[in-house]
């Protein structure tokens, strides 16, 4: 086999391998940041397409180019953040952040379309659907001031640097989303006794029986479906569990004989998949406190749902 002149036994210098090998590391952050497994992949292209720009000296003038690759990233980030919040302003009902399944649970026993190991998201309590939904509650600064330092250990002096603001400044935004995280998250249930709950209410919903169901809700539990204008979902909340209860029985009535409901993990937590034909149609993800579900998450947008899909 020729080799291109001059490249004769080249080979990828430590500089290349460091930079590629944050790439990982990198959906992790944007994931966590931006809810969004699309918006991620996006911004980490965005970050290898400005080192990739730079010429070889300034590239060599980095010493860190993992620290380059982060702040990067979490800029790019956060100015997708300050303008996703207009963007969701016009977004047709409720929008509830991208779920993901358990990296051993992808369709077929593979990635989905276009994705590579290196995109895979490590799933833990940080990506939660809980979580990822206070964090939707953040302001961009606080938002990665606290993912930056309490989930990934930068220190304040570097997050100073990435978002702008002062090393005491970083300090209190990340304290001021810790607040948010601890007044809006019950004492999570262990992932054996979730799986219980969801099971029980699978089953519950299968059989319409709304009693069950009702006994399987808090009283005071929501549903949030999201369907973005592409898929059919409420557009308000569903509170109350006999509400809820109610609706959800219905939906079982109306529902086509091909619907099938399978247990998986949705972002590291029991959950629920809903399948039309053998297609993921709907993801539903759940919150659990005290015996009880108190938050049910449908996802609904198929724009969502690619990582659910086989190709």
């Amino acid at each position: 086999m020729s080799t291109p002149s001059g490249t004769e036994g080249a080979r990828p210098g430590p500089g290349l391998d460091a930079v590629m090998s944050e790439r990982r590391q990198l959906i992790n952050l944007a994931y966590r940041l931006l809810g969004s497994l699309a918006d991620a992949e996006d911004a980490v292209q965005e970050t290898y397409a400005r080192w990739y720009g730079l010429t070889p000296q300034q590239q060599q003038a980095i010493e860190n180019p993992a620290a380059w690759l982060t702040t990067v990233a979490s800029r790019i980030c956060l100015n997708v953040l300050a303008s996703a919040r207009a963007r969701r302003e016009t977004y047709v009902g409720q929008w509830i952040p991208e779920p993901l399944p358990d990296p051993g649970e992808w369709p077929g026993g593979r990635p989905g379309p276009a994705a590579d190991p290196a995109d895979r998201v490590t799933l833990d309590e940080s990506v939660s659907m809980a979580f990822l939904v206070v964090l939707e509650s953040m302001t961009p600064a606080e938002r990665v001031a606290f993912i930056l330092h309490d989930v990934f250990g930068y220190p304040f002096a570097e997050v100073a640097g990435i978002v702008g603001r002062t090393p005491a400044a970083c300090r209190q935004l990340a304290s001021s989303a810790r607040h948010r995280i601890r007044a809006a998250q019950p004492a999570a249930a262990p992932a054996t006794g979730q799986a219980g709950i969801v099971r029980a209410f699978k089953q519950a919903w299968e059989a319409k029986d709304i009693t069950a169901l009702i006994g399987l809700l808090d009283p005071d539990a929501t549903v949030i479906a999201d369907g973005g204008g592409l898929a059919t979902a409420a557009l308000s909340p569903i509170e109350g569990a006999g509400q809820i209860a109610r609706y959800l029985a219905g939906l079982a009535r109306a529902a086509p004989g091909a619907v099938t409901f399978v247990e998986r993990t949705v972002n590291g937590q029991p959950g629920l998949v809903a399948q039309l034909d053998g297609v993921t149609a709907t993801v539903f993800a759940f919150e659990v406190a005290a015996g009880r579900i108190s938050r049910i998450w449908a996802v609904r947008n198929p724009d969502k749902l690619r990582p659910w899909l086989t190709s």
